[in-house]
């Protein structure tokens, strides 16, 4: 019994550690998401929007709570076609 106990305590230490790691990793594998997807927001955006927002989003944790806040309010940047229909313009 002593044994599975002391296999346990090394499993959940082990556990730890690697959660440790990726907690630490993560923000920094945002910023390549967001470096990675700069075209995407280039095309959606336009070319000073989509940096911007590109920008904003490879900051590690500013980029975290910027997207956790647009999951519930929507983009602080619009889209081409919601920017040009704001300012009255059409296609």
């Amino acid at each position: 019994m002593s044994e599975r106990s002391i296999k346990q305590k090394v499993v959940r230490a082990a556990g730890w550690q690697v959660f440790r790691r990726g907690a630490k990793m993560l923000p920094f594998g945002g910023t390549v998401v967001a470096i990675a997807l700069v075209g995407s927001d280039i095309r959606q955006k336009g070319v000073v929007r989509g940096v911007i927002n590109s920008g904003i989003d490879a900051i590690p944790v500013v980029g975290l709570v910027k997207n956790g806040i647009e999951l519930v309010r929507g983009d602080f940047l619009a889209d081409k076609d919601e920017a040009e229909k704001k300012n009255g313009k059409r296609k």
